[in-house]
């Protein structure tokens, strides 16, 4: 006969580090899980029609946990902004402050980085939901105006006056010059949101050659004229 063994004095089993590091890492990332989640459904169906819930689902947590995050739907897009946009736009500063080549060079690596990080990721749509919505969220349109439009034209104001400093560039409006370089950036955006939606696209665009040529067209009314060509 075996002997009885009281099961209260057995030690518990030791709680396993893998776990708890998973665990850890998983909270970690969270933040992030949700936005990503909020960015989809806000590309996807909107701001108006994407409710707490769906974003929660989407990110494998409760509602619950998403407010503990983000506490409403404004609060939550103001992030997915800062997260996709405003981070951009402070890189752009830093390649401002350290850039050693000519402005011209500087316009077009600013283009491109704009490009590959916003443009032609799923972020670019958050340019077309503040479009269509603005309307009906004044104040999620303001904020959108003074942390991502105010900033970037800024940014892209002090490239210019950069080259117009330097000789490189003409003296001109820099305020209408940014708008003259955002314009056809915008106008790409909206063209390959119409265009993915569409089964074949009558008049196909390459970015990359629309960039370029954008860019190259914009230079050439800006540069300063050579004392060669003066003469």
């Amino acid at each position: 006969m075996y002997p009885i063994v009281s099961t209260t004095l057995l030690p518990a089993p030791p709680s396993c580090p893998l776990t708890g590091l998973v665990r850890r890492r998983r909270k970690v990332a969270r933040p992030q899980e949700l936005l990503e989640a909020a960015l989809t459904l806000f590309v996807e169906k909107g701001l108006a029609a994407t409710r707490a819930e769906e974003v929660a689902k989407l990110a494998g947590v409760s509602k619950g946990t998403l407010y503990l995050y983000y506490p409403s739907k404004d609060e939550l897009f103001k992030a997915v902004v800062r997260a996709h946009l405003t981070q951009v736009i402070v890189e752009g500063a830093d390649l401002v402050d350290q850039y050693e080549g000519s402005s011209s060079e500087l316009l077009q690596a600013l283009a491109q980085t704009w490009w590959s990080r916003v443009g032609q990721s799923k972020a670019a749509g958050i340019i077309k939901l503040i479009i269509a919505e603005a309307a009906n969220f004044p104040d999620l349109a303001q904020f959108y105006m003074d942390e991502v439009v105010e900033p970037c034209h800024n940014l892209l104001g002090r490239a210019v006056q950069r080259g117009i400093d330097r000789g490189e560039f003409r003296r001109m409006d820099v305020s209408s010059v940014v708008m003259a370089m955002v314009a056809p950036m915008q106008f790409l955006v909206l063209y390959q949101q119409c265009a993915d939606a569409c089964v074949t696209s009558p008049i196909p665009l390459q970015p990359d050659m629309f960039i370029r040529t954008q860019i190259e067209l914009l230079l050439r009314g800006l540069e300063a004229p050579s004392e060669a060509a003066s003469a």
